[in-house]
């Protein structure tokens, strides 16, 4: 797959760009210190884009396609490998949890031989949530296991029978890593590189290994807010341990855009587990779906995008790709105070894919 890079200038456009102006309205008008976006079209060729400063300390630059931590965009690589795995014969989808993790998934209401694989990978098994329980400051500093993160999150009671409905929580992802890492016999940081980066060639996308919360190559600080008026706070170096198989990679806008159009166009998947993958249930009355790991999300000119997005302290990001071949990964540098603001986002995106 080759692409030609065409670099758009911020602000010589004959005519408004609908994506440069999205972007600059994030900055401006919703107070988000960075905005960066890759724009693919179907024929293959590539805007990149960036709005606001990298480092507000400094009034730097935002480096064109810079590194991000993609927060929950990393289900989608899990769920991949579960799915390879799943392909092999090494996994079944509807085996229960137990058969791999005996005794494991246990507390009120939680049992893990009730729950199969594909309610982990679809966030329809009941497992509560357990991100709300570890605060900021914590995160930012502290190494945890994942049995750490089961330890956490199951405090608290079921929050429904398994495959009752769809709600999302982390912790399927944390106890879905355990399985991959089970099956294999390998970390799953190591799994995902060797089964998923490597071969369709992600140049700059990794599983930060224990210990490191630095980002690697060039990338815009990230920044987070306590409360809607508290001020701005670099979040860039955490310990993103806490997200795990749930959240804990880096990546750019564009090899974000690579993975995302090679798994739709089935280089990743056997045909029978990328079906599966897009065979979604509904998140509410959103017009949007969630498979195994991928979500779909209508678009205004019609159609929808595949795709997942991720919010980690310092960093949200939203985007993905169309049947035809149209890919858009939008990144801000800090999560929106407020649910509005993620919306302007979204629709950003759309305008993205739908101009």
């Amino acid at each position: 797959m080759t692409a030609g890079v065409l670099v758009a200038p911020v602000a010589s456009a004959a005519r408004p760009d609908t994506v440069q102006q999205g972007l600059n309205a994030l900055v401006h008008s919703d107070g988000l210190p960075a905005a960066l976006a890759s724009v693919r079209d179907s024929e293959g060729r590539t805007r990149t884009y960036t709005a606001g400063v990298g480092d507000l300390a400094t009034g730097a630059k935002v480096p064109r396609d810079g590194q991000v931590r993609i927060g929950s965009s990393t289900k989608t690589f899990t769920a991949v490998v579960a799915l390879q795995l799943a392909g092999e014969g090494k996994i079944d989808l509807d085996a229960k949890v137990d058969t791999y993790l005996p005794g494991v998934v246990r507390g009120e209401g939680i049992d893990g031989s009730r729950i199969k694989v594909r309610h982990l990978l679809q966030h329809t098994s009941g497992l509560p949530e357990y991100e709300h329980l570890v605060n900021d400051d914590i995160l930012g500093h502290r190494y945890f296991e994942p049995r750490d993160l089961l330890d956490i999150a199951f405090r608290q009671a079921s929050a429904f029978d398994p495959g009752a409905k769809w709600a999302y929580s982390n912790t399927n992802y944390v106890v879905a890593g355990l399985i991959i890492q089970k099956v294999t016999g390998r970390p799953l940081a190591e799994v995902i590189d060797q089964r998923v980066i490597k071969p369709i060639g992600l140049r700059h996308t990794y599983f930060p290994a224990s210990g490191d919360m630095s980002i690697r190559e060039a990338h815009p600080k990230g920044y987070h807010r306590d409360a809607a008026d508290a001020p701005l706070r670099d979040m860039t170096e955490i310990d993103p341990s806490v997200a795990w198989a749930a959240g804990q990679m880096i990546s750019t806008n564009s090899d974000l855009n690579r993975f995302f159009t090679e798994l739709l166009e089935g280089r990743l998947l056997p045909e029978a587990q990328l079906a599966q993958m897009r065979t979604t249930v509904p998140i509410g009355d959103t017009g949007a779906g969630y498979g195994l790991g991928l979500m779909s999300r209508p678009l205004s000119c019609g159609g929808v995008y595949w795709g997942h997005g991720g919010d980690i302290p310092g960093y949200e990001s939203r985007g993905g790709v169309t049947d035809d071949g149209r890919a858009v990964s939008i990144a801000v540098t800090a999560i929106p105070a407020d649910g509005a603001a993620t919306k302007r986002l979204e629709s950003v995106v759309d305008a993205a894919f739908c101009r």
